[in-house]
């Protein structure tokens, strides 16, 4: 299958709806920024199907370098956010991995791994758990669904017994259960080009099923798949970007728009430069603003760059890196 660069993504988006139908609804930051994300780059040691970041084990050219390295620990001391969210391809490759969560948690800020689960059986980071679990950090893990074939079809065969073993290690070092602070949360995403919506008997379901392989989680939240990068070739190759597309817009839910993370997150990408947020940052849709100096009244109040891909963080439930933006999936036909 032949990879879309941004620009390609970009034009298949903007083409796959009539002008009349694009995304049209203006969005602008709140006046608190609280959370800075920063893609480390996207090396991983898995190859997924659904993700929006084309990681893979290839991608070691796309590391971030030392000096942005430095600007991001400076840039956390300059912003104060409330949350340092390190993401990838799979972070924890990541050779200051480590040094960024140790500054974060002594600015005494939340951070969050969004971790792939089978990056802590590699042998090179034995123990890797251990210091995720001393410097509280959270874990957001990547979990498609929660039963084998589901999770095997998405991010490869073997996985889902991989990713059991990982949780019961994290489970044993206190993890998922209540009144240790160890936050364990399991981000799902659906198969193929259904939206994501889940509810309380979803998460009691996945309880009961997860408890059979003795594992235990704090809490499930979920994102729809994100027509960029692979999900989006993959609809590319059969036709669909339109379709997928008017699925989303026909879930529109103008309720989603308050809690949508572009307007109170900064997202900092391998190179240096900034977004709106992770997506945003993999179509190539960069703020006129420096890693070096922004600050956080420069974002206050400042407009959001949208296109059509942010159908899929407004439709249904809404859909963020935090999981659904709202309880109900109420649609409108409005945008």
């Amino acid at each position: 299958m032949a990879q879309l660069n941004a620009t390609e993504q970009r034009q298949r988006l903007n083409q796959a709806l009539p002008q009349s139908e694009r995304f049209s609804t203006r969005l602008e930051r709140k006046d608190q920024l609280d959370v800075l994300q920063i893609n480390l780059g996207r090396l991983c040691n898995m190859r997924c199907s659904h993700c929006h970041v084309a990681a893979g084990p290839d991608q070691g050219h796309t590391q971030m370098g030392g000096e942005v390295v430095e600007q991001c620990l400076e840039a956390m001391e300059r912003l104060q956010p409330q949350v340092v969210d390190l993401t990838g391809g799979a972070p924890e490759l990541h050779q200051s991995f480590r040094q960024l969560v140790l500054r974060a948690r002594q600015l005494g800020c939340r951070v969050i791994d969004r971790c792939n689960l089978t990056v802590l059986l590699l042998p090179a980071l034995a123990d890797l758990a251990d210091f995720l679990a001393e410097q509280s950090v959270e874990i957001v893990a990547s979990l498609p669904g929660p039963e084998v074939l589901e999770t095997d079809r998405q991010r490869g065969t073997g996985t889902w017994d991989a990713s059991m073993q990982a949780l019961r290690r994290l489970n044993a070092l206190g993890y998922g259960h209540e009144g240790t602070g160890l936050q364990l949360n399991l981000m799902s995403n659906p198969d193929g080009e259904t939206l994501q919506q889940l509810t309380p008997c979803d998460t009691a379901r996945w309880r009961s099923v997860l408890a059979e392989h003795g594992v235990v989680f704090n809490d499930l939240i979920g994102l729809n798949n994100m027509p960029i990068a692979r999900f989006l070739e993959d609809l590319d190759q059969q036709g669909r970007i339109g379709p997928y597309l008017k699925t989303l817009k026909a879930a529109y839910n103008p309720c989603s728009v308050m809690g949508l993370m572009c307007r109170n997150t900064l997202s900092v990408s391998s190179s240096g430069k900034l977004f709106d947020c992770d997506f945003n940052q993999m179509l190539e849709l960069p703020l006129e603003l420096e890693l070096s100096s922004v600050r956080a009244e420069d974002l206050q109040g400042r407009g959001i760059m949208t296109a059509n891909h942010c159908f899929g963080c407004t439709a249904g439930q809404g859909s963020s890196c935090g999981g659904a933006t709202v309880t109900t999936a109420t649609s409108s036909p409005s945008n």
